[in-house]
């Protein structure tokens, strides 16, 4: 199964990158359904596929949706939430198409400063409910906020992506809403509670908002230490709950926030790998390096 990146989904669909998209950190962009009409007539099959974005729709008109193991019809008005990590697909089943969609990135929302991981959250948890019937009523709620979203993006505001990630979290906890209180509500294990208070402490040392600023916890030992747990423990329990080390997941973090800061501070590279917790200018380019594949004054420009 292949694995659709924002860049195949711009070839597939011809759609306009924003002008500005280049100062951003991530990617957002929203599109009208009706100016996709030629492409989803009735039969046409979007590829059953991951997407390396995530994707919130409204759409009016019948459909059969298929997430992971279920497929739904819907009958006239859906709200549709899809991540990376599970593949999906939608069928039109009549010519008649209306709504919008929002494609991002997890970038895009890091920057909104609020701590919030995606993946984290019910609406994108696998074996979750993505998909919602909605009334008409419920559509024209969430239409509201997709035209804000609409008219944002063609606007001149400075600071008009703060504003699109505070729309499109609106949207994601009225996914949430519809959700059973079961979904939202798991039970709390002793794994999970221990996973919470990492993630907790980890987002705790961010924004970095001065180059005299610092780390204090660098390594998975003092993330570990700070928890009370043995560092053999917390790891199993991240990857357990998550999929991936305590390592990686620091390191992930660390990135974020290093893309961060060498697009929107003039902070010189010294400064930034001090106040990320590097002492050598060198190990900060190499960790950097093999993160993004590219050499940090590269990112920058």
């Amino acid at each position: 199964m292949e694995s659709v990146s924002i860049e195949d989904f711009y070839k597939e669909t011809a759609a306009l990158v924003p002008a500005d998209i280049n100062k951003e950190i991530g990617h957002f962009n929203i599109f009208k359904i009706d100016d996709f009409t030629a492409s989803l007539k009735k039969g046409s099959t979007m590829p059953y596929n991951r997407r390396a974005y995530y994707k919130i729709s409204i759409i009016s008109g019948r459909n059969k949706a298929q997430y992971a193991d279920k497929e739904i019809d819907i009958e006239k008005n859906a709200l549709l939430f899809a991540t990376p990590k599970i593949p999906y697909h939608y069928v039109p089943q009549d010519d008649n198409q209306f709504g919008y969609f929002c494609i991002f990135t997890h970038d895009f929302l890091v920057q909104n400063k609020s701590g919030v991981v995606l993946d984290d959250l019910p609406i994108f948890q696998p074996g979750g409910y993505p998909v919602f019937q909605v009334t008409d009523e419920a559509v024209e709620e969430i239409t509201a906020i997709f035209k804000k979203m609409y008219k944002e993006i063609s606007s001149d505001y400075a600071y008009k992506y703060d504003l699109l990630r505070n729309y499109v979290l609106e949207l994601i906890h009225y996914g949430q809403k519809l959700q059973p209180a079961t979904s939202l509500y798991p039970s709390h294990t002793a794994a999970a509670r221990v996973s919470s208070l990492f993630i907790e402490l980890l987002e705790r040392q961010f924004p970095i908002e001065s180059p005299h600023q610092k780390l204090q916890l660098r390594t998975a030992k003092d993330y570990a230490s700070q928890l009370a747990v043995h560092v053999n423990h917390l790891n199993k329990v991240l990857k357990e709950n998550t999929g991936k080390t305590t390592t990686d997941i620091i390191s992930s973090r660390i990135v974020q926030e290093a893309k961060i800061l060498l697009k929107q501070t003039d902070w010189n590279i010294s400064q930034i790998a001090y106040s990320l917790g590097f002492e050598e200018v060198a190990h900060f380019s190499n960790f950097f390096r093999k993160q993004t594949a590219l050499a940090p004054l590269a990112f920058r420009s």
